[in-house]
């Protein structure tokens, strides 16, 4: 089935900028609180959001199987459940009714009174119910950098790395979306001489440049995903902060991994966009350094020219960007990550998500965490006004942006933007 949505020379009649990272041909998916306390899941178009069940009960989804509650819930997770046929099907007609040349919503004032809302009149939410969720460890150059740093320079990539997308299972509960602040985690610490631990607010907060991808049901227990089909199986992506509190981290990872020092806050951008929506901007991502077992082989583009930026804004300050990254750096792609998710046969469902890992390139503006930014804290990272930061400090926000740009559109993903707050104290 083509994907007409992504058509280059479509043109909406809701106003949008030039600059917008949702044209006609991005059309994303979220769940938000409308201006009347209802929550509704929606699609939007430059700063207009759209009441995807308000247009579905109008009929303007007609001839498309779909039940009648699908947009009246409080997550994608069941619309997700449809699969690829369907979300295509339902992307094409929303590019259809708000194309300039179709006129059946464009005229009807009433329809779009109940169907559109600016952005100011909405509260976005979590958009899936996120069951499980795993991070990997899948870009080469954040993983030398930090193997550099804390063990021998020469051998900083583990045996498995270059045989294996290395992951863990996280805690999905704390996943949160754009907007809402994260408090400094306290935990067990050790100073750098000390034999005993000490107890207190983590002194080495950090943000971890991620994207995460958004699966469907897509396996019973013990059938693996094939690599070349593992595409079908994933809906779309969001933009991911996978904070780090590094000194807990540090302390507690021997044997069995990170635990407290991950598990307080991962924040998302809202808007899902859809690989259906990134086609135009396919790459091939890099060679493998050895050869891969069959299970892990892919063949063509399988990552997407996605440009990723932070910035860092103090309490009393303008935003400053620390790093410009890009997606295409990953090492394992998605496709892999996913096939060796389930080569043991571990089911994966509607609404769980896999972090990417830091991702970091080659150049040191474009290292995707303090850590590395700073290198472990010996080269501060310079803002404005003559600030400089070694981690994040309290009432620092860490705004992430991507998007991905042609010469015929510029499909983006919004922020991801959370304030780091001092430790909680009732």
């Amino acid at each position: 089935m083509p994907i007409t949505a992504n058509n280059p020379n479509r043109q909406t009649w809701i106003a949008t900028s030039s600059k917008t990272d949702f044209p006609i041909q991005n059309i994303p998916f979220g769940v938000f609180l409308t201006r009347d306390d209802i929550i509704t899941i929606g699609t939007r178009i430059g700063d207009t959001a759209i009441d995807l069940g308000a247009l579905h009960q109008l009929g303007y989804f007609e001839g498309i199987p779909l039940t009648d509650d699908i947009f009246l819930q409080d997550s994608l997770n069941d619309f997700i459940s449809d699969g690829k046929k369907t979300w295509r099907l339902v992307r094409n007609r929303i590019a259809e009714i708000f194309d300039k040349e179709n006129k059946a919503l464009q005229n009807n004032e009433e329809h779009k009174k109940i169907v559109l809302f600016k952005l100011e009149e909405i509260e976005m939410q979590l958009p899936v119910t996120v069951g499980d969720y795993t991070d990997f460890y899948s870009s080469k150059e954040h993983a030398t950098n930090v193997g550099t740093m804390f063990r021998d320079p020469d051998n900083a990539l583990l045996p498995n790395w270059l045989h294996m997308p290395v992951g863990y299972h996280g805690r999905s509960s704390s996943i949160i979306p754009s907007g809402i602040p994260v408090h400094r985690p306290q935990g067990q610490k050790i100073i750098d001489g000390a034999d005993s631990p000490i107890f207190g607010p983590s002194r080495l907060v950090d943000f971890e440049l991620e994207m995460a991808f958004i699966t469907t049901d897509a396996n019973p227990l013990g059938e693996p995903i094939p690599v070349d089909e593992a595409e079908d199986y994933i809906f779309g992506l969001v933009l991911f902060n996978d904070w780090s509190a590094r000194d807990i981290q540090k302390w507690e990872y021997v044997p069995l991994g990170p635990f407290l020092g991950k598990s307080f806050a991962s924040s998302i951008s809202p808007w899902i966009i859809t690989l259906d929506a990134l086609e135009p901007f396919r790459v091939a991502g890099p060679k493998p350094e050895k050869e891969q077992l069959p299970y892990l082989q892919t063949e063509g583009e399988r990552s997407f020219d996605i440009h990723l930026e932070v910035a860092i804004q103090p309490e009393k300050g303008k935003p400053v960007k620390v790093c410009k990254s890009n997606f295409k750096y990953m090492y394992w792609n998605m496709s892999q990550q996913l096939a060796h998710h389930t080569i043991n046969g571990c089911p994966v469902n509607s609404g769980d998500m896999m972090g990417s890992g830091t991702i970091s390139g080659p150049t040191p503006d474009s290292y995707g965490s303090m850590l590395e930014l700073s290198w472990k804290g010996k080269n501060p990272v310079q803002l404005s006004d003559g600030e400089n930061r070694k981690f994040i400090e309290d009432n620092d926000t860490v705004i992430m942006t991507g998007y991905c740009k042609n010469k015929d559109v510029r499909i983006g993903f919004g922020e991801v933007s959370t304030k780091l707050l001092p430790v909680f104290k009732k």
